[in-house]
């Protein structure tokens, strides 16, 4: 383990040759929330970016937010910018009376390549609601409109909203929040413990029925391509391992749990921006604790090219 607290997670094989390696951290606890395995200190505090949608959108239900389905799936995702994304965004805004305008996350480009294409091709530039947090925002909004809470402010950490959202985090993780920060979309951003993580997930599959985070879950699991998008991670995870609550975030954070608790969450110290590492990774952890799918298969590798064809791969170093 280096000074960090990380430990070598992925290998970069090309050509037969081991050519670097991603560093990491990674927790899996059992259905009882003992630690299964870990590897690298998982107890030091970390961002969880955009990992932390569900529990916030847990907040927005325990403060009157009326979403279900879809939308409230919406309300948790880093979405893709297709054109359901977006007609559901609309559909929030609408809902509470705004329109696209009210939106304080950043202009940016759809996720999706080909709805990036189309939105070129069509002359037009960055918006606000194909930025992939305009689900949560508009959920954010929507909380606010009903609790007669002010609009222009509604990022501000001090916020009525926020502070809920907080102290939502930190109940589902079981420890205090450990540091402040702001997202990339401009929302504030909880450090939690990787284990508290993995633990937020735990809760969120475990919980009664009708309590919040339970709701959040069963509406991301019942329509995964509004948590992500079409042909992406946490999308074919969800259709293919019945029952798994999946959410990825920036600079390399992955969470997971399966319906009986059991949970892995996973940082890349490099961020992995292309995410060749989180997949492998995940699903060399999720077959330590006796997961089996299809999917598994699809990203137990990311392949590396040579002249346009596959000649090696990074894999999972654990």
């Amino acid at each position: 383990m280096t000074a960090q607290g990380v430990v070598p997670l992925a290998e970069i094989v090309r050509s037969g040759f081991t050519e670097g390696w991603h560093d990491g951290r990674l927790v899996a606890l059992d259905a009882d929330g003992r630690v299964e395995f870990a590897y690298g200190d998982v107890e030091a505090v970390m961002l969880p970016r955009s990992s932390n949608k569900p529990m916030q959108a847990v907040a927005m239900l325990e403060q009157g937010l009326d979403l279900t389905g879809e939308l409230l799936a919406l309300a948790a995702a880093s979405h893709a910018g297709e054109p359901f994304h977006l007609e559901g965004v609309r559909k929030i805004l609408a809902g509470a009376g705004l329109g696209e305008d009210a939106l304080a996350c950043p202009p940016d480009w759809p996720l999706a390549e080909d709805a990036k294409l189309a939105m070129v091709r069509a002359g037009g530039g960055k918006q606000r609601v194909t930025m992939n947090c305009s689900g949560k925002h508009a959920a954010m909004l929507a909380t606010c409109v009903h609790n007669g809470w002010s609009l222009a402010d509604y990022l501000h950490r001090d916020h009525p909203l926020q502070r809920a959202s907080r102290d939502t985090v930190a109940r589902l993780a079981g420890e205090p929040v450990r540091f402040d920060a702001v997202d990339g979309c401009g929302a504030p951003l909880y450090g939690i413990s990787l284990t508290g993580l993995a633990r937020a997930f735990q809760a969120a599959v475990l919980a009664a029925p009708a309590t919040a985070e339970r709701r959040v879950a069963d509406a991301m699991r019942a329509h995964p391509e509004y948590v992500s998008g079409t042909d992406r991670l946490d999308t074919d995870l969800m259709v293919g391992i019945p029952g798994l609550l999946a959410k990825g975030g920036a600079e390399g954070v992955q969470a997971v749990a399966l319906p009986d608790g059991r949970a892995v969450a996973l940082k890349v110290a490099d961020g992995d921006h292309e995410r060749r590492a989180v997949g492998p990774v995940l699903v060399a952890a999720l077959r330590r604790l006796g997961v089996e799918a299809e999917v598994l298969d699809r990203y137990a590798e990311s392949p590396l090219l040579g002249g346009g064809v596959p000649v090696g791969a990074v894999r999972s170093a654990i």
